[in-house]
């Protein structure tokens, strides 16, 4: 063995070896898992890693040696001839069970309403009614790109983006190099298909080779690659890419439309299309749940991306019948699978000092991708929750993130330790809580906090908060002028902030004329501000945005709210006895009441008036929004919102109606795009408002 190889390598990979062939044992020869497929193929790329770096350590029984036109300028906008409806989600096997539920009573009550045109039907549904019992279609859903594909008289005439379901963008040239796609079919019909393009897992690993090869960035996902290359304005890079397609729908045809959903698949076979040969006929709501199980383990194996499988009533009368909602098929919904899951190894166990003085354990990891972003964090909750996984630094441990949710640890590979991992103890006392660092357990919870409620750490959080865009918004005002002007003496508490001079910045190194005249100005303008930012300003702990929107709603005066008792706090629909509790706590403080005294000496409180009605557009809607606005604040655009009757929520489900985006969206768009919410722009919103 070559001395260059650290010790250390080599225990890992013995390691790796003996644990991918425990689960491969296990999973393979007596179909059992312990670990999920993402968790496991993670481990095995780790081993391929180290056998790419060091050549000389792989051995005949390792786990990797198993079975090794011309460019366009822009895109034309196209109004879809059918709508393009959004699926609704399912997670969980109840949320299935409530949808083969709703089927069910839906169409023994359309049924019952009108049984004398129903004819041939009536007695099928009064079979399904009593046997409860409706026949599902089973499709794997291919994390790829939905494209709308129009023929005429059998010719292949354009391709169309999803877009926002009404306008999406014609994709033709683009689409044409993709070679499972017929350009005749084989009958000369008029006809409107719904596909999905995607790019094979070894085509996109053989194009993030190339990329790493040029020092260009790696791609996250296949599925951002096929989304990126439908979209090239050079016909050349779409060609490149080898993008492949499954059909699975019709829209619209001259002909005559199939009777069933399977009948239609086998019928857009026969036209010439790719389909994915997965689809199954399941004749209970129990053998759908056992297909996605199945699917689950499944999935990592196929060549192409599967975040799911969609469910549709087979007989397509019934699906005519139950309709749809504002924006989905009553008849179909996306059963997803569980978060993607990955392997990495915790390297240290840190305390974190929050604003409200509770101190958290984070996990700093090995870097990892997952979800399609790299992780280094991951926060371990409490101490409860490191005694449950039992996880040590040194551990390699199951992380698991879905969408902008922060990661999770899901488990320990216990398989994996050498001894020399080493367990996590809460210390008596944490540093960054100052006054000797004394740390006490919450009364009632599992969570430790600082005994010093004034420490220097749990002040610069709670300032950091309080010039945040949630909060003051104080532009110019970051994380790093606030150490500077504390480590400074200028400011120790929120009023000091409305105190600062000009003079007092220009003795601050990086500071000059323009940034300290920009700086202050900022402060000024934050002086008038709504009830509802201050509330969430003030690091009160339990108070968030929407908690300190109800509170604001429901008593519109901050010294109502200061007198308010617990038992008028805990009767506001959305703050319970916790809540009340805390909020009731933090305004006994002598000193908490001193500071705000002091604080509003320097600013004005801003009413806001609440519709008692709104606009019919914004009643009992939740919206969600991402991006820089222009013409107003995204904190004006929640109040304006709020103030015509719609909810604000901070992450994005199926349950969101609407994601708002302005310039430079986040990830919340990705989201938005990902779940068919509707997406509206700042103009579209302006509109909604006038």
């Amino acid at each position: 063995m070559s001395p260059r190889i650290p010790h250390e390598i080599i225990e890992r990979l013995n390691k790796l070896k003996k644990t991918i062939e425990h689960h491969r044992y296990l999973y393979h020869v007596l179909d059992k898992q312990e670990i999920s497929d993402a968790a496991l193929d993670s481990l095995k790329y780790e081993l391929a890693k180290i056998e790419e770096e060091y050549p000389e350590l792989i051995t005949p029984d390792s786990p990797s040696q198993r079975v090794a036109g011309e460019p366009l300028k822009e895109f034309e906008k196209v109004i879809h001839k059918v709508p393009q409806w959004s699926l609704g989600d399912a997670f969980t096997e109840e949320d299935i069970l409530e949808f083969d539920e709703r089927v069910k009573r839906m169409l023994a009550k359309e049924k019952e309403a009108k049984e004398p045109q129903l004819g041939g039907l009536a007695s099928k549904l009064a079979t399904w009614r009593r046997d409860l019992q409706v026949e599902y279609v089973c499709e794997l859903k291919i994390d790829g790109l939905k494209v709308v594909f129009h023929y005429e008289n059998g010719l292949f005439v354009r391709a169309v983006t999803r877009g926002d379901g009404k306008v999406g963008e014609d994709v033709t040239n683009n689409i044409r190099t993709i070679e499972s796609l017929p350009l005749k079919l084989t009958e000369p019909l008029n006809i409107i298909l719904e596909g999905e393009v995607w790019m094979s897992k070894k085509n996109f690993a053989e194009l993030n080779k190339e990329r790493e090869k040029k020092d260009e960035p790696l791609f996250a996902n296949p599925r951002n690659v096929a989304a990126g290359s439908i979209r090239q304005l050079d016909l050349k890079i779409a060609k490149e890419r080898k993008l492949d397609s499954f059909i699975y729908d019709i829209a619209y045809t001259n002909g005559k439309m199939p009777e069933t959903q399977i009948e239609e698949l086998e019928f857009i076979q026969h036209l010439g299309f790719k389909v994915n040969k997965n689809f199954k006929l399941c004749p209970t709501v129990g053998e759908v749940i056992k297909y996605w199980k199945e699917w689950q383990r499944r999935a990592p194996r196929e060549d192409y991306l599967i975040d799911g499988v969609v469910i549709k009533v087979n007989e397509r009368e019934c699906q005519e019948t139950l309709g749809y909602t504002g924006k989905s098929p009553r008849y179909a919904i996306a059963f997803k699978f569980p978060a993607e899951q990955v392997t990495t190894v915790v390297e240290d166990i840190i305390l974190q000092v929050g604003r409200t003085g509770v101190i958290t354990p984070v996990a700093h990891l090995r870097p990892v991708s997952v979800a399609g972003s790299v992780v280094s964090r991951a926060t371990l909750h409490n101490e409860d929750e490191i005694k449950r996984l039992d996880v040590r630094v040194g551990d390699t441990v199951v992380l698991q993130k879905a969408g902008d949710v922060i990661p999770d640890i899901v488990s320990v590979v216990k398989e994996m330790r050498t001894g020399k991992e080493k367990p996590f103890m809460f210390p008596e006392k944490v540093a960054a809580c100052g006054s000797g660092g004394r740390i006490e357990k919450i009364h009632g919870q599992v969570a430790y906090r600082c005994v010093n409620k004034n420490s220097f750490a749990q002040q610069r959080r709670k300032l950091y908060y309080f010039a945040s865009k949630k909060a003051f918004d104080i532009e110019g005002l970051g994380p790093k002028i606030i150490d500077q002007l504390m480590e400074s003496g200028l400011i120790s508490s929120y009023d000091d902030i409305f105190t600062l001079k000009k003079g007092d910045l220009l003795n601050l190194p990086r500071f000059a004329e323009k940034s300290a005249d920009n700086l202050i100005y900022s402060v000024e303008k934050s002086k008038t501000v709504t009830l509802v930012r201050l509330l969430i300003a003030l690091s009160i702990p339990q108070v968030g945005e929407e908690t300190a929107n109800d509170i604001a709603k429901h008593f519109k005066d901050i010294k109502k709210i200061k007198s308010a008792s617990f038992e008028e706090l805990e009767k506001i629909d959305g703050v319970g006895p916790i809540v009340a509790k805390s909020v009731r706590d933090w305004f006994d403080d002598p000193r908490n009441r001193h500071n705000l005294e002091n604080l509003l000496k320097h600013i004005k409180i801003k009413k806001v008036e609440i519709s008692a009605s709104g606009m019919s557009g914004f009643v009992g809607k939740t919206f969600v929004l991402t991006g820089t606005l222009k013409s107003m604040t995204r904190d004006e655009a929640k109040e304006l919102i709020r103030k015509n009757g719609g909810e604000i929520s901070s992450s994005v489900s199926s349950q969101t109606d609407y994601v708002v985006i302005g310039e430079n969206p986040g990830s919340k768009f990705d989201k938005a795009k990902e779940l068919n919410v509707k997406i509206l722009t700042e103009s579209e919103l302006v509109k909604m408002l006038e």
